[in-house]
């Protein structure tokens, strides 16, 4: 829901988006609006209760309570993925200058495997802030008890066991979970895998009797975790993770596996270089409060804060690194990136 003044429609997004990367939003301006507004209105590319939603908002919370900015508000996007939240903040960037969509792994996975006609290159890099770890996890009467549980039943009956997800095939909640299989010798290719549009969507499913396990993030799966009503049966993480330290690794279950998906904050396409060192600058800033911390704490999340230069830089390569993965499983064709 949008919560503060309304947006303001706008003309075609890639005209705009040309004419944004040529200087049609002067510094006077984009400073002006930082300075003198001292708003941040968030934009979640998904539902609420997702690690987007989660990240949107706690990073807004924080800022306010901390007196960084004056006001907040968010909006929540769903639909394709994702793209339909990029397409719209690309059609009105010339209104967007106060504006930050959060967005994670799946920017890079969905643009390689032409999901939406979208990539990184077409907003505006801010900064890296969290990497979330990705679970399995069961329901709390579940017979699975572990990632052996699951090897088990999938290497008799590859469809025996349905990995429900908060994202589309060969996105980051299939990948995930295919990686692992892959790591303990078996095929990707034969997981059964039930997607959803967003990570709320998939827990809520999941909790009413679809699927067998979850794949999911950490963070979604904390609150549930702690109420029992999940089990975690496997973390992507290199060691025991404080929030939730009974839960074993993969490496723990004898798999060579670790993974973690980062999340960061995107600019509208054309702002100036000076506006997109001040809201670096600003996350930055965020992280380093003890109310950051706390909520980074309670959710599980680990800091890898990246400013937009790193964190740029650092896109390129996941890039790179991503499309030969993808084309390793068997989800991509043999192609540039």
């Amino acid at each position: 829901m949008l919560v503060g003044r309304p947006r303001m429609p706008t003309m075609s997004g890639r005209s705009l988006h040309r004419k944004g990367q040529s200087g049609f939003l002067t510094l006077a301006t984009l400073v002006c609006s930082f300075a003198h507004s001292q708003d941040v209105h968030f934009i979640v590319p998904g539902g609420a209760g997702g690690g987007w939603d989660s990240t949107a908002r706690g990073a807004g919370m924080v800022l306010r309570e901390e007196a960084l900015i004056e006001t907040v508000s968010f909006q929540n996007i769903s639909g394709a993925g994702g793209g339909k939240a990029i397409g719209m903040l690309i059609e009105t960037a010339e209104h967007r200058t106060d504006t930050l969509m959060v967005n994670s792994t799946p920017i890079v996975v969905r643009s390689i495997t032409k999901l939406f006609p979208f990539s990184f290159r077409d907003l505006t890099p801010i900064a890296r802030v969290i990497g979330d770890y990705q679970v399995l996890a069961v329901r709390a009467g579940s017979d699975i008890r572990s990632f052996g549980d699951v090897l088990a039943r999938f290497r008799e009956n590859p469809r025996s066991v349905k990995v429900a997800g908060g994202s589309v095939r060969g996105d980051l909640d299939h990948l995930v979970p295919a990686l692992a299989l892959r790591a303990a010798g078996e095929d990707p290719r034969k997981l059964a895998y039930v997607p959803y549009d967003a990570g709320g969507k998939a827990l809520a499913g999941f909790l009413t009797g679809e699927g067998d396990v979850l794949s999911t993030s950490l963070s979604e799966a904390m609150e549930y975790y702690r109420a029992g009503g999940l089990r975690i049966i496997a973390v992507s993480a290199p060691g025991r993770i404080q929030s939730a330290p009974t839960v074993q690794t993969y490496v723990e279950q004898g798999i060579d596996f670790e993974f973690v998906n980062w999340r960061g904050f995107f600019a509208a396409p054309g702002i100036s270089p000076q506006l997109a060192d001040r809201y670096s600058t600003l996350l930055g800033d965020m992280l380093a409060t003890s109310a950051w911390e706390e909520l980074r704490s309670r959710n599980g999340w680990q800091d890898q804060y990246l400013d937009r230069h790193a964190f740029s830089a650092f896109l390129d390569q996941q890039e790179r690194d991503i499309h030969e993965l993808l084309v390793e499983l068997g989800f991509l064709r043999e192609a540039s990136p």
